[in-house]
């Protein structure tokens, strides 16, 4: 899980405006760095199920934030790929 100072250097980085806390950018910042750290942690862990578990959830949550921010909103999409070094 992410710490407070973490997530909020996501926020700062990745907001739309001012206030921004959870636009689809910022969303995705905060999973793929959610994602990084759980397959760090299942590297080491093998056996973890659960933790492998939320790893899928989460991966599964981005995925749709993505296609939706690709939809609606496609200069911000490859933005966003481009900055947090995603796979189209």
């Amino acid at each position: 899980m992410l710490d407070k100072g973490k997530k909020d250097k996501l926020i700062k980085k990745h907001r739309t405006h001012e206030t921004d806390t959870g636009s689809p950018q910022v969303q995705v910042a905060i999973l793929t760095e959610e994602v990084k750290e759980l397959t760090k942690h299942l590297k080491t862990h093998r056996k973890d199920f659960s933790s492998r578990r939320g790893l899928v959830k989460k991966v599964a949550e981005r995925r749709r934030l993505l296609k939706y921010l690709e939809r609606e909103n496609e200069k911000a999409y490859a933005e966003l790929i481009e900055a947090l070094g995603l796979k189209k």
